[in-house]
């Protein structure tokens, strides 16, 4: 289906890379890599996204006072300053120092995108509202595509995949019986169904119940999309 007003949910940093130019691909991981970017962009940080350490210590050269974060396994690796983590980062006030963001995921998923389309947006469960006012009249069809976590599809993403998808079904446009199925699924489910998967166990099991909660009461509060260019990640505000 390549209809223009036409909306698919797809999962895995690999599969944003099936996509022709004609695509538009949101991408979001929300525990924790797309809230992690949203949050620093919206609070005045700029945000680089890098597919792995490697390059985000070569990003890291071109900048001045970066402050490099995030994980790959969910370990924070030797030469990254903070994990990946919304909440730590919501809370500094050095937003001078442009984020350069890594994770096992999340990242790599943008960067696949970006090499496949021309239009990729970063979204997260804080400004689902605001992406689906900018997708609404834009064109070509759009791919809502989950980061995914260890081989799974999990259920954080599979909610705010299907968060965006609602919202564009809504105004009339046309999805495949998959992408249905999983509006179907999430449309009226609490955050509790999401917010107690394998992800947010990990949360809690690593010490990281701040990241957990932080995300699960930030909804919808940010009414600006978050798109990428080249490797950088520009707010865009929704009306």
């Amino acid at each position: 289906m390549k209809t223009r007003r036409t909306v698919t949910i797809d999962w895995g940093p690999e599969r944003a890379s099936g996509f022709g130019r004609e695509w538009v691909i949101v991408g979001i991981d929300v525990i924790r890599a797309t809230t992690t970017i949203c949050t620093a962009v919206a609070g005045n940080r700029r945000c680089l996204v890098a597919e792995s350490l490697e390059h985000a210590l070569r990003l890291a050269t071109a900048e001045d006072d970066p402050l490099l974060a995030g994980e790959v396994a969910g370990v924070q690796l030797p030469g990254l300053e903070l994990q990946n983590s919304p909440a730590v980062l919501a809370a500094r006030t050095d937003v001078h120092r442009p984020l350069i963001l890594v994770s096992s995921t999340g990242t790599r998923l943008l960067h696949n995108a970006a090499q496949a389309v021309d239009r990729v947006y970063a979204a997260s469960m804080r400004n689902v509202s605001a992406q689906v006012d900018h997708l609404a009249d834009c064109d070509g069809p759009v791919a809502v595509i989950g980061a995914g976590t260890r081989g799974t599809f999990r259920e954080e993403d599979q909610a705010g995949c299907a968060a965006v998808a609602a919202g564009l079904l809504a105004r009339g446009w046309q999805a495949d019986a998959a992408t249905r199925h999983l509006v179907a699924r999430w449309r009226d489910a609490p955050v509790s169904a999401w917010a107690s998967g394998a992800s947010a166990a990990y949360l809690r099991s690593s010490g990281q119940e701040r990241d957990l909660e932080f995300v699960t009461t930030h909804l919808d509060d940010i009414p600006a999309v978050f798109e990428m260019k080249g490797e950088e990640i520009f707010l865009i505000p929704v009306p």
